[in-house]
């Protein structure tokens, strides 16, 4: 089986048809990296967790994100990821290559992706298969984000793995990795077991793109992986802010430059709402905060609605909680929000910021998109949408 090292030659060699990614702007092969739109300090994206409202249904939700994908390739923003999360009764993205297969029928520019495929949950043979058909859905539109947590609590998690892969399928992460770089490149060397096992499809079948690799992470050891590997890193920066500066600093230190990347691309996830007043924007995100007071408790439900969350009875430790949770979101009006992006941009040096907008409603939460573009001045009209 390939090791850790082998997945370092794979970030530093590429595969050994390196020209199958594509080549984008100076060092980056695979359109990594983004241009900023209009004012915007950096590249704007969207991750999109297809929340389902107390009240609605997941397939008002997924038309909701839709919606969100067609306005964000008319305006401007780079790329669109869809998360993986599993038994959370408030979240409809359990299976990220089956949404984004529909959002590339409805779409035909912006970026397309996984925030991530949480690859514990899976063989390397089956997501390689998967985005392999995305990339020949989309070409040159797909990107492949990895993450090594499980999306869910422990129970589930044991579910989704089946028997024997329930303790150790996180600490191999590396290895699966590897695995599953090797299935993209179609490279495995001779007398490796799998070296005639094919994803297809892919570049058995001739010279193809496939979709480039991102790590995924909130925590340091993604985030030396992704350097060491010259790959380009995201950080989840909307549910784990405090660790925020240290894991883009190491992710830094420790990158050396590949067939993917000459120098570290970094991507921070943010929590962003705009709202036409302060009052609207606090009183939405106030449910996706209630919401995750109930998912930490062990209560997962739907996303309550603003008048539940206002009246519900925290008690100090849970307003506390609550509090904090306010304070690492960016709400207000548009301008307030343009204000605080451009402020986290400069804190963090980040190149890219993908905005994830949690309201109770998919109106509130496209909208949230569209006031966004328009404080920066970015280009376009919103498309009719939902």
């Amino acid at each position: 089986m390939s090791d850790t090292g082998d997945a370092g030659r794979q970030g530093r060699q590429g595969s050994r048809t390196p020209d199958r990614a594509g080549t984008g702007p100076s060092g980056d092969r695979g359109g990594i990296r983004g241009t900023a739109v209009g004012r915007a300090p950096v590249p704007l994206s969207v991750l999109d967790l297809v929340t389902v409202g107390a009240g609605s249904t997941a397939h008002a939700s997924l038309r909701t994100s839709v919606g969100i994908a067609r306005l964000a390739e008319a305006r401007g923003y780079h790329r669109h990821w869809v998360a993986e999360h599993h038994s959370m009764p408030g979240v409809a993205s359990s299976s990220p290559a089956v949404i984004l297969a529909h959002l590339a029928a409805h779409t035909s520019r912006i970026r397309l992706g996984s925030g991530g495929v949480m690859l514990p949950n899976h063989a390397p043979l089956a997501v390689a298969e998967q985005f392999g058909t995305l990339e020949a859905l989309a070409p040159g539109r797909i990107d492949l984000g990895l993450g090594r947590a499980p999306g869910t609590d422990g129970h589930t998690a044991a579910a989704l793995r089946g028997p024997g892969r329930r303790d150790e399928a996180v600490d191999e992460f590396p290895r699966q990795l590897a695995e599953l770089i090797r299935f993209l490149d179609d490279d495995f060397p001779d007398g490796h077991p799998y070296a005639r096992v094919h994803a297809v499809p892919g570049p058995v079948q001739g010279p193809a793109a496939r979709p480039p690799v991102w790590l995924l992470g909130s925590s340091g050891f993604s985030a030396r992986l992704a350097g060491g590997l010259g790959l380009p890193f995201a950080y989840a920066h909307h549910f784990s802010p405090a660790g925020t500066l240290p894991a883009l600093d190491l992710y830094r230190q420790s990158f050396r430059p590949s067939a993917v990347l000459d120098a570290p691309y970094a991507v921070i996830g943010v929590a962003a709402l705009a709202a036409g007043t302060d009052a609207e924007a606090r009183a939405q995100v106030l449910t996706g905060a209630l919401s995750m007071l109930r998912l930490r408790s062990g209560r997962p439900g739907l996303v309550p609605t603003p008048e539940e969350a206002a009246a519900y009875p925290y008690t100090p430790l849970e307003r506390e909680f609550v509090d904090e949770r306010l304070a690492s979101v960016i709400h207000g009006t548009a301008d307030e929000v343009r204000s605080g992006l451009d402020a986290l941009a400069k804190l963090t040096g980040a190149d890219e910021l993908m905005l994830t907008a949690n309201a109770h409603d998919g109106e509130t939460r496209l909208r949230s998109y569209g006031l966004v573009a328009d404080a920066y001045g970015m280009p376009g009209e919103d498309p009719e949408a939902l």
